[in-house]
């Protein structure tokens, strides 16, 4: 079966769907289980918040393999992918919240002004919120294509935030491995939008008619 018709088939969506449940699925046995490590606590923070930047990674990634695989069903997974990538960082807040504040909500608030990444953190999750409530049609018709486009570029913000939070977390261990990678991996796809924009401008330029430059 061809790749875009694979990708059209009826069953690829909720597959996707499964897949992404697969994480939690994983979490939550290791809970039941007793197998999350030493520390099941911080293991259900971190990990919420690493498929939380593997799913933004997914989520960016759909636009240029869509484009240079010239797979244009591709575009059909982009808004599940995005709400999964909301759905995990609500995970990971919750799991702070709960694990590291006992849902002390005047602690949380002090702690988010006092520690900077976890400041970012959660200016990512509420720069985030309005995407995902205005991820359907309906919403896109109530606000008009350009605005809810304008307003969804806030993900442009939010993954370089991402990466300083990132960054900050695993600064007290030394460890940058991970958030090198991560790194490059968003540098890597939003340089491709800059460089698809910019190349795109130059072909409109260099076809419009001389007359339509003056009017």
């Amino acid at each position: 079966m061809a790749p875009a018709r694979a990708l059209l088939h009826p069953a690829a969506k909720p597959l996707v769907f499964v897949l992404a449940l697969l994480p939690l699925a994983w979490l939550v046995y290791g809970a039941v289980t007793d197998n999350l490590g030493a520390n099941p606590a911080e293991y259900l923070v971190r990990s919420t918040g690493d498929w939380t930047l593997r799913f933004l990674c997914l989520t960016l990634a759909v636009t240029p393999l869509r484009v240079m695989a010239g797979l244009p069903p591709l575009a059909r997974f982009r808004r599940m992918l995005g709400l999964f990538t909301y759905f995990y960082v609500v995970l990971h807040f919750l799991s702070y919240g709960l694990f590291d504040q006992a849902f002390d909500f005047t602690e949380i608030a002090k702690d988010i002004a006092k520690r900077p990444f976890i400041l970012v953190g959660f200016t990512s999750f509420v720069l985030l919120t309005p995407l995902a409530a205005t991820s359907f049609n309906r919403a896109i018709k109530a606000m008009g294509a350009k605005r809810w486009q304008a307003l969804h570029r806030i993900v442009y913000v939010v993954a370089p935030l991402a990466i300083l939070h990132f960054f900050w977390m695993r600064a007290a261990k030394n460890n940058f491995g991970e958030v090198a990678v991560y790194a490059a991996i968003l540098a890597a796809l939003l340089g491709w939008r800059v460089w698809n924009r910019r190349r795109g401008a130059g072909v409109a330029a260099r076809t419009q008619p001389t007359g339509s430059r003056l009017s």
